[in-house]
């Protein structure tokens, strides 16, 4: 790499930076390039190289900002090379007389990503001749080029954050054309591991799909880098990744990988497009929209339907008031859900929400294609936009996340209980049986007399298994699962699902006569036992206060009861 400046020249480079405070670098005479750059670029671009010295030098710095303490009236420090600067000035000057050879090699990034840029003229042209647009790549392929960096952080820095830091969980998407998949996976991989980051990241043709944790200096790094690539710059802002309490924990490994979706509805994304959604609908409009639904639901034949596109298990903890919840595992399910029950929708206004959006985007394109909707609209930004905003709106109990958290909180209710004894419980726990692969609710009471499991086949297997000195590793469906309807049909009859539903005494959601044999096993628990101080008639009567549409109507709207056996997770659905 050749030096940026020859060394009698470092002390002009560095009055010229001072000199200029919106970094317009123009004084050609300071940058010596070498001849091999200077042949690769046309002349179009080499008027733009003052542009591009500016634009690498500030990219540079803004790497290094780092949050100033909280009594300074400053927003932002920089910190490079193991220094703090406080002012603008040194920053400057440290860069330009430290790192010539890291602004070379970022002016000619910057300058090969120009050259790139005045070639897309021709594929607009030919988009008009009938040809799609291309997509321009980054001209350097190099993967590491690609990378922020993190010199001026330690490792402890990167991985905890500044101080006792909590660290955060990221949560996006974004929907467009990629050429070349592969090149993506690599990089994100990459990035992913230079930032020491834990998560899942889904990428094809249609786009990209991840959920990331890490330190919040880590994932702030991350977005910067996503919101830089030229894949994503244009069609992205940083208000498209939602962000939630956690870090690395949440997750076991790093798992970046190419798939033909990147949210698998079970359909090619060639036969049903992205690029056909319904309308989006900010959480303030949703908002309004979903208070205009509840107060026609006195009405007899309501012309909306409040559409769940998650699995059940997900709204089981939490859910829109007033919502079709569909009783399903799978969101591969949900077109043959939309086929068996497609009267249902006929000449019907349909509002669908999911947790972050991402799965209304293939959803509603696909009841649109079907021709019988009147309206269909999607919440922006999912269940985790609207809570942000509306924490105590229309959406009661927990927010399902596929992550070691199972769930985060906006609101004190819950809208679930207990499988055994039916007490008050939204905390999901994997099944105690190795091979099993469902989530169960069971209350601390009932998992201390030792009911852990998802069903009586499986807490009756764990029992043999654990007596057996061999254990078989491999995962298998639990038969409480197998029983489940793969897709069920909201035509025959609904049931209205109550905010704060009452046990129900030897009604099972997680087998055959689970409560009955839970109390022939074992007596049930006080309700004290569960909830400490606070009894169940407490818990009611504080259920009962809270508003909510009337207690019962009818109509294709209406939300089934989640009463079936196991909770199964699919980790890569939200």
């Amino acid at each position: 790499m050749p030096s940026f400046t020859s060394p009698d020249q470092g002390d002009d480079l560095e009055a010229c930076v001072l000199r200029f405070s919106d970094l317009d670098l123009k004084d050609t005479r300071l940058i010596n390039p070498c001849s091999s750059l200077k042949a690769e670029l046309d002349v179009s671009t080499k008027k733009k190289y003052s542009f591009a010295k500016k634009k690498a030098f500030a990219l540079f710095v803004k790497t290094k900002e780092v949050p100033a303490h909280p009594f300074e009236c400053k927003e932002k420090w920089w910190k490079c090379c193991q220094q703090l600067f406080r002012e603008r000035t040194g920053i400057h000057r440290h860069v330009a007389t430290q790192h010539a050879d890291e602004l070379c090699h970022q002016t000619a990034s910057v300058l090969k990503e120009l050259a790139a840029t005045l070639n897309t003229s021709k594929s607009l042209k030919s988009e008009d001749n009938g040809t799609p647009l291309k997509e321009y790549l980054p001209c350097n392929r190099e993967v590491s080029a690609w990378l922020p960096d993190i010199s001026c952080f330690s490792p402890d820095e990167l991985i905890r954050g500044p101080g006792s830091e909590e660290g955060e969980v990221l949560l996006y998407y974004c929907y467009r054309d990629l050429e070349d998949p592969p090149w993506v996976c690599a990089w994100q991989t990459a990035l992913c591991q230079h930032l020491r980051l834990t998560g899942k990241v889904r990428i094809a043709t249609e786009g990209i799909n991840g959920t990331v944790g890490g330190s919040k200096l880590a994932t702030r790094l991350y977005v910067e880098a996503m919101l830089s690539c030229p894949l994503f710059k244009d069609y992205m802002c940083k208000d498209d990744f939602k962000t939630s309490k956690g870090g690395a924990c949440c997750f076991p490994e790093l798992r970046v990988g190419v798939f033909e979706e990147i949210v698998p509805m079970g359909i090619s994304p060639s036969k049903i497009s992205y690029k056909k959604p319904g309308v989006h609908l900010s959480p303030g409009e949703f908002h309004k929209e979903v208070e205009k639904f509840l107060s026609q639901t006195n009405e007899e034949q309501s012309d909306t339907i409040l559409l769940d596109c998650r699995n059940f298990y997900e709204s089981k903890i939490g859910r829109f008031q007033g919502c079709l919840a569909p009783d399903i595992r799978k969101f591969s399910y949900f077109p043959s859900y939309i086929d068996r029950n497609l009267e249902l929708f006929r000449e019907k206004k349909v509002l669908m929400y999911c947790t972050g959006g991402i799965r209304c985007e293939r959803g509603s394109a696909y009841l649109k294609a079907k021709g019988v909707c009147r309206e269909v609209f999607q919440l922006k930004g999912g269940i985790h936009k609207y809570l942000e905003e509306f924490p105590d709106g229309f959406y009661r109990g927990k927010l399902f996340v596929f992550d070691g958290r199972y769930a985060l909180s906006y609101n004190g209710d819950i809208v679930s209980e207990c499988s055994y004894c039916g007490a008050p419980w939204d905390q999901y726990k994997l099944c105690s049986t190795p091979q099993c692969r469902q989530l169960v609710l069971t209350c601390p009471a009932c998992q201390r007399q030792g009911f852990t499991a998802c069903c009586v086949t499986c807490q009756d297997k764990g029992s043999r298994l654990a007596s057996s000195p061999a254990q078989s590793s491999f995962k298998e469906e639990c038969e409480c699962t197998a029983r489940r309807p793969r897709i069920p049909s909201e035509l025959p009859q609904q049931v209205r699902l109550p905010a704060s539903p009452e046990p129900r005494p030897d009604v099972g959601e997680d087998g055959p006569c689970l409560r009955k044999w839970h109390r022939q096993h074992l007596p049930r628990p006080s309700q004290s036992e569960v909830h400490g101080d606070r009894t169940l008639e407490n818990t009611r009567a504080a259920a009962a206060e809270k508003p909510g549409p009337p207690a019962s109507y009818t109509g294709s709207h209406l939300v089934r009861i989640l009463k079936q056996p196991g909770e199964e997770v699919h980790k890569s659905r939200r």
